[in-house]
């Protein structure tokens, strides 16, 4: 009886420790795609950031180009980052998005009709972190509109002070990382509406 008890507990023995090596390897498969997702993105937000802030240079006509370089770049402008953002914004939280004009928008780059109400957003293409000023335009120019929220959308992040500050002024801060996701969910929501035409 004693050795039939000792073979149960050695086959219950090996059972959890093959469990638990089997459990701490999915861990780590999990959390090895987790960072190489995060690494993706990150580099997805800095190819925003030189996408949409190519060098440019001015040509013997004097006209501001794009630098050459390869033609798998794609090449465009700030002010194009705005139309980038908005569209992303209206597929993601619905509503009606449209930027403002490129000059005397008081910093609001574009309006956001939600069911909700209005909301007014910043966009900046920068490599280094975001200060405090532009939420404190962006809440500036809620007050005056009457919006009931806001957006601060950059290609990098915010520094600590911003963060602090941006706190319960209903203004979203959506730093590169975030944005690249919200890019990608409104891709896939357009890939469901394409599905939903074909069928």
């Amino acid at each position: 009886m004693e050795i039939i008890l000792t073979i149960q507990f050695l086959i219950i023995g090996g059972l959890i420790w093959y469990i638990k090596k089997r459990s701490d390897y999915e861990a780590s498969l999990i959390a090895r795609k987790i960072e190489s997702g995060l690494n993706l993105k990150r580099t997805m937000a800095m190819g925003l950031a030189a996408r949409f802030n190519y060098p440019t240079k001015r040509n013997e006509d004097n006209e501001i180009v794009f630098e050459k370089a390869t033609n798998i770049f794609l090449k465009q402008t700030p002010y194009e980052f705005e139309n980038f953002v908005s569209d992303i914004m209206e597929k993601v939280f619905g509503g009606k998005a449209y930027t403002t004009t490129n000059s005397g928008d008081f910093g609001v780059d574009f309006e956001h009709d939600r069911e909700d109400g209005l909301y007014l957003g910043q966009v900046k293409v920068y490599k280094n972190d975001l200060d405090f000023s532009p939420i404190a335009l962006i809440h500036s120019n809620m007050v005056k509109q009457g919006a009931i929220g806001g957006y601060v959308i950059t290609t990098s992040d915010f520094t600590s002070a911003a963060k602090v500050y941006a706190k319960e002024l209903n203004i979203e801060l959506i730093d590169g990382v975030e944005l690249v996701t919200y890019w990608l969910e409104s891709m896939e929501s357009k890939v469901h509406e394409l599905r939903g035409e074909f069928a």
